[in-house]
């Protein structure tokens, strides 16, 4: 699942075409790098360099969360985030999955995992994008917690 920033409007490519969703960089807490939001739009820390690996592994990322949004896999409340058709409770930043208490955004849920491999996908082509030509080009990407 790719997705191709145009200004500040995201475009759907293969399979996800349709899909036209809404970027917007705004201050986002500490840590937190992106967000996809049930309106259709996905904001992106503005600390986040413009046009970096990291930019296009957030993108992606959040994107994909918007993709499975609108197919109806995944949706967010402020109490609640439903994964095919199942509820897990969510507060104060934590989401109870499996009994246990788990920071938003953590690897291992099973919407992130699928998340976190469509931006690292996205962020190996940037990068590769970037060393077309290049010997020894170092990237330094700040590691932050998607959400």
């Amino acid at each position: 699942m790719a997705f191709k920033l145009e200004r500040s409007v995201l475009k759907g490519t293969g399979a996800h075409k349709d899909m036209v969703f809404k970027m917007q960089r705004k201050d986002l807490d500490s840590g937190i790098a992106g967000e996809a939001n049930n309106d259709g739009t996905i904001f992106v820390n503005k600390n986040v360099p413009k046009g970096s690996p990291l930019e296009a592994e957030v993108v992606a990322h959040e994107g994909d969360h918007m993709a499975r949004m609108e197919k109806g896999e995944l949706d967010y409340s402020d109490d609640n985030v439903t994964w095919r058709n199942k509820k897990y409770p969510r507060k104060d930043g934590k989401i109870l999955y499996e009994g246990t208490w788990r920071e938003e955004g953590w690897e291992k849920f099973p919407w992130e995992k699928l998340a976190y491999k469509v931006g690292d996908k996205a962020k190996k082509e940037a990068e590769k994008d970037l060393n077309f030509g290049k010997k020894d080009n170092k990237f330094n990407t700040r590691v932050m917690k998607n959400t």
